[in-house]
């Protein structure tokens, strides 16, 4: 049903008492409403929209959030952990990782009634996309996030399709969403659980597996596993893991779907491409000028400065490296580049000097904020 067929049907005077769709590039301010612990090292943030707003989205889908710290403006990435069934709201959940920036900021500072800036949302990381008869959801730590929305959306929604859901934890405490996914166990007739935990810790009751998932363990988990449409969210070694195992089996990798956020260390394959680039063209083109960290590092006319930067072995906040999320949104103080984004930065942004530097190719030497 089209927005005018539903004014239409409600009636102009109904219609109006609905509120509309929020729109980040209009509206960018959330306003926490609740902070909920998961675990001992994980909240969940509640939002709601200072105006009346419906938020519209699909499950897995992510947000890029903005919070000020220490005078600097930071963007990163974080999967809606709501179902778009409950629109009047919009959560995020959040591990506290040692030494991460925003993360460890949002824990000990962000308080119901603060308003933080969003984008979003954003991302191709559903079951939305990939209808399918039979899903595998696999996740480890945080990643369990995205794969909660969908199958909150599946429970919400009074579907019941044939999902089998396998968590690893490090111990039995860290499992986040415990207790709500035992109890989706109960109220779908298809959907099932299993955990895994690399050690008992204080749980010394613990019947589950215990140590990593391994092919064998998997398959005894879910035996038709290459049957399914697979979900992977989880840290990179995980999920390096996970593509591992199922290449050991032949799975058809069409069938597989993984998301992640990076913002630290490069992997083996980046450096390798590093050194690769490096080899290739190690002082052709322009230079680009990272202030806050001192660094000045060439760039091709065909090269977008993000990967510029990785070449030179730089860490920047990065995410979807498409010009979608948001996360490596920076302020160029001087210089010329072509931006070909994909919806992560709004024009007024553009108007005052932002780059998406994964999407940024010089026209000249550039100076960025950064």
């Amino acid at each position: 049903m089209s927005e005018e067929e539903a004014r239409e049907r409600l009636g102009p005077a109904l219609w109006d008492a609905v509120p509309a769709k929020w729109n980040s590039d209009q509206d960018d301010v959330l306003v926490c409403t609740h902070v909920r612990p998961e675990t001992h090292d994980v909240k969940s943030f509640l939002f709601r929209t200072p105006a009346p707003r419906l938020f519209r989205f699909r499950p897995g889908q992510f947000i890029t959030i903005e919070v000020e710290i220490d005078g600097e403006a930071v963007n990163r990435c974080y999967t809606i952990s709501s179902p778009p069934t409950r629109p009047d709201t919009l959560s995020i959940t959040v591990k506290r990782a040692p030494g991460g920036k925003v993360s460890n900021w949002l824990h000990a500072n962000l308080k119901p009634g603060m308003a933080i800036k969003a984008l979003g949302p954003a991302g191709e990381f559903s079951c939305t996309f990939h209808p399918a008869p039979k899903y595998l959801f696999l996740s480890g730590g945080s990643g369990v996030t995205p794969l909660m929305s969908m199958s909150r959306t599946f429970y919400e929604l009074g579907e019941d399709p044939d999902v089998v859901f396998v968590h690893s934890a490090r111990t039995p405490r860290d499992i986040i969403f415990r207790n709500e996914l035992t109890m989706m166990t109960h109220g779908m007739t298809k959907f099932r659980t299993g955990f895994v935990c690399e050690q008992m810790g204080e749980h010394r009751d613990w019947s589950a597996p215990t140590g990593y998932l391994t092919l064998p363990l998997l398959k005894s988990i879910v035996p038709d596993l290459a049957e399914r449409e697979i979900f992977c969210c989880g840290p990179d070694a995980y999920m390096k893991n996970v593509r591992a195992m199922l290449a050991e089996v032949g799975f058809d990798r069409a069938h597989y779907h993984e998301e992640s956020f990076s913002f630290e260390n490069l992997s083996a394959e980046e450096k390798a491409e590093v050194q690769n680039l490096q080899a290739e063209a190690p002082n052709t083109g322009y230079t680009i000028e990272f202030t806050k960290s001192g660094r000045s590092i060439p760039c091709r006319p065909d090269q977008f400065i993000l990967d510029a930067a990785k070449a030179a072995g730089m860490r920047l906040p990065f995410s979807c490296s498409k010009g979608v999320c948001g996360t490596c949104k920076s302020k160029k103080i001087s210089g010329q580049v072509v931006m070909n984004h994909g919806g992560g930065i709004r024009q007024r942004e553009i108007d005052a000097g932002m780059v998406l530097i994964c999407c940024s190719k010089p026209l000249s030497d550039v100076v960025i904020d950064k």
